[in-house]
């Protein structure tokens, strides 16, 4: 089942998911990290570009997750359905 029919079945769960999503895509530091992660960027590589500390990017991470645009994926992040988006910024 995917991000979005987890919150289709409902207005108001339909607008906790579009809430999050939109937080998640709007701050341009996390369209940077969506970027450098469908480029396949480190962790480490991001931080360096963006000069960013541990602390920074996992905040950044975490609200990306949230917001249904990236997941683990085999020890690393991979870009969703959702966060595909970044094709199109």
């Amino acid at each position: 089942m995917s991000s979005w029919e987890k919150y289709s079945d409902s207005i108001e769960k339909s607008r906790i998911y579009h809430e999050r999503y939109h937080k998640a895509v709007a701050n341009p530091v996390r369209k940077e990290i969506l970027k450098m992660i469908a480029e396949g960027k480190s962790e480490e590589e991001i931080m360096e570009k963006l000069n960013l500390s541990k602390k920074e990017l996992d905040y950044h991470l975490k609200i990306l997750e949230w917001g249904f645009c990236i997941e683990r994926k085999d020890g690393g992040w991979r870009i969703t359905k959702e966060g595909e988006i970044i094709e199109y910024l």
